[in-house]
């Protein structure tokens, strides 16, 4: 009977070795999860299938590098969203082509995610964004820019879940406050 490596080895093994069956073993296990969880953010699966595979491609080339804190399904969920994120942005070929065709059917108006953007970009949310402490910023780009969980969030910033919760609320207070 094969014994099952651990995640930390798995990683280990590749960034040490460029071992293969290793990074199959990690590609089995977490793809899945993570084309799921990606899935409940973004409805087009080729952009979905493609950013699970320029995760695992970042930790196969090593430019996603493991510090061994935490969970590795949650750091493998942070390059994942990231990715989404540029993808959706339209950094990829991909991303432009749906930017261009959405600009077609739309000519004259605005899209929800347009007119926040402008918002963010121009509006007080910015201001209000910045004014807010590291710590408060950070609970809020992991759970609602990330779409993390609290459990999840608590373990990238290494901070008890309670603490996640409390943080999410004071920012949300405080960004009321300030926009009101």
């Amino acid at each position: 009977m094969r014994e099952t490596r651990s995640d930390g080895d798995l990683l280990r093994a590749i960034a040490a070795d460029s071992d293969r069956r290793a990074f199959e073993e990690l590609y089995r296990r977490y793809a899945p999860w993570l084309g799921a969880r990606l899935r409940g953010r973004c409805s087009d699966a080729g952009t979905v299938d493609d950013v699970v595979q320029e995760t695992f491609l970042a930790v196969w080339r090593g430019s996603a590098r493991y510090r061994e804190e935490g969970d590795v399904a949650g750091w493998l969920w942070r390059i994942g969203s990231r990715r989404l994120i540029d993808a959706l942005r339209g950094d990829g070929a991909r991303g432009r082509m749906r930017q261009a065709l959405a600009r077609l059917r739309h000519r004259d108006e605005a899209s929800a995610e347009e007119r926040v953007l402008a918002g963010v970009e121009h509006g007080d949310l910015a201001g209000a964004l910045v004014r807010l402490s590291p710590e408060l910023r950070s609970v809020l780009q992991a759970t609602v820019i990330d779409g993390l969980t609290t459990r999840e969030a608590a373990v990238l910033l290494g901070i008890p879940p309670g603490t996640v919760k409390t943080r999410a609320l004071r920012a949300r207070k405080q960004l009321r406050e300030e926009l009101a």
